[in-house]
């Protein structure tokens, strides 16, 4: 990144983020290339997101961490080094184009009014994560459909409990206009210190359409191939299903939907194990097949 534009990042790293990133379930081999992904995409976030830049500014980096990306520039190294590793393993830098349109979005678009319009943007800024991830992997694009579904949980969740500070800092409400006016609710009630009954049935309403993706996410661990990235998916799994389980119970504006170290623990134990018990219990070919790399 240009020595400029650094001073506007935001600190946030890997560990930081509410679900694993590469941990070491992750094959030492595989961490580097998704590490690269994760930078990449983490400085264009910082940038989207940042508080006082000028929206030009901001789809103006963007733009040159896209041709970094695409070899026609080398002005931003995390363009410069997932480039790198993309060329390296044959990969296509498709999926983090289609970060960055969502990125593009996230400057432009303060609002989605059905929650189809929000699965749609959930297509960009979500889905692509756990698509490379696999494509790392060398796994079947059979195994996307429950990817994304997953994935659009897990970014809906960040949205929800992000909900107040998203409003607040970026004028910036991911909560669907429909479910706003189904309820009663007004944008407005996202800048109180506590959520309104009818706010609160908002949160609680999308947390449970949340609840059915992850209900057709089960099946993911199950169809993945390489044993370490199917014991980081099962966790993931059982954080999620824990953290909208908070979401349909809590308030996100006055009370934490955040799992502290113990419960993360706890939970990724359980995942793991029920990973392990499902795999040893399943047949091999019941799982999709490798893709040809």
């Amino acid at each position: 990144m240009t020595a400029a534009a650094e001073t506007l990042r935001s600190g946030k790293g890997a560990h930081d983020e509410n679900f694993p990133v590469a941990s070491r379930l992750v094959h030492p081999r595989h961490r580097p290339a998704i590490l690269a992904f994760y930078e990449f995409v983490r400085v264009a976030d910082d940038i989207a997101d940042h508080p006082s830049l000028p929206d030009a500014d901001k789809l103006a980096f963007l733009d040159r961490l896209e041709a970094s990306l695409l070899g026609e520039s080398a002005s931003e190294p995390q363009g410069v080094a997932l480039a790198a590793v993309l060329a390296e393993r044959g990969l296509s830098s498709r999926h983090a184009r289609d970060l960055l349109t969502a990125f593009r979005l996230d400057v432009t678009k303060r609002r989605y009014e059905t929650f189809d319009d929000l699965i749609d943007y959930c297509r960009y800024s979500a889905m692509p994560v756990g698509r490379y991830v696999l494509d790392v992997h060398g796994e079947s694009p059979a195994t996307w459909a429950a990817n994304d579904q997953l994935c659009a949980a897990l970014q809906i969740i960040n949205h929800l409990q992000d909900c107040a500070k998203d409003f607040a800092g970026l004028d910036r409400v991911y909560i669907p206009q429909e479910m706003f006016f189904s309820h009663g609710a007004r944008v407005e009630d996202l800048g109180a210190s506590r959520a309104t009954p009818a706010l609160t049935a908002c949160i609680h309403d999308l947390a449970r359409r949340t609840e059915t993706l992850l209900a057709a996410s089960r099946v993911f661990a199950g169809q993945i191939r390489d044993h370490r990235l199917a014991l980081e998916v099962a966790v993931i799994q059982a954080l999620a299903e824990r953290l909208v389980r908070m979401l349909q119970a809590r308030d996100p504006l006055s009370e934490r939907v955040h799992l502290g170290k113990a419960e993360v623990a706890a939970l990724g134990s359980l995942g793991i194990v029920k990973a392990l018990a499902f795999r040893l219990v399943r047949a091999p070919f019941a799982r999709p097949a490798a893709a040809g790399r």
